[in-house]
């Protein structure tokens, strides 16, 4: 059912969306306090623009369409400043995990997690683990790898939104992946 502006209820918002918000924003951000304060300026903007909601979605759509826009804010801010990966160094990194024919080097192949069986509480403890080991990933490579693969955003929107270059964005990927592995056969396995 499509919602019009005569039946958008900002008095309801916390109450019916607020602890949807607050999950969507701490997986990403990580930060209590600040994801707290994003579902706060959420439902601010949302109202300040309550006017140009057209009905096209459902109230939660919209609203986590503006939180996840004040997400990218907050990546942006914490990527802003920080020097763009050189390039020439992902080869030298290539040298170290790949033979010159692409396969894994012995020391370097990659371990079985142990996670191909679904089961709730080991699931919910290697999503902890994993968490922790985005944590400790630069603020860039952290935001790039949320957005791959957190959201499925487009790597051309990644790449506009960051102010990545195409280059860039794949060795961040590529980069970011071999730590969280790392991080992950020294904390999980």
């Amino acid at each position: 059912m499509l919602l019009t502006n005569q039946h958008v209820n900002p008095h309801k918002w916390v109450e019916k969306y607020a602890d949807y918000l607050y999950l969507y924003a701490i997986t990403r951000i990580r930060d209590e306090e600040q994801a707290r304060d994003l579902v706060q300026e959420t439902f601010l903007a949302a109202l300040e623009r309550v006017d140009k909601f057209e009905g096209k979605s459902t109230e939660r759509t919209w609203l986590t369409a503006i939180l996840k826009n004040k997400i990218i804010d907050v990546y942006r801010k914490k990527s802003s400043g920080l020097i763009n990966n050189d390039i020439s160094e992902a080869g030298n990194e290539q040298e170290v995990f790949f033979e010159d024919d692409g396969h894994w080097t012995r020391e370097h192949q990659p371990v079985a997690f142990g996670i191909e069986n679904y089961d709730p509480l080991y699931h919910k403890e290697f999503n902890r683990v994993l968490q922790n080991c985005m944590q400790k990933l630069p603020a860039l490579w952290m935001a790039v790898f949320t957005m791959k693969h957190m959201d499925d955003e487009a790597t051309d929107t990644i790449c506009a939104e960051l102010k990545v270059s195409s280059a860039n964005f794949w060795v961040i990927i590529h980069r970011a992946k071999l730590n969280l592995r790392a991080c992950l056969q020294k904390n999980w396995i």
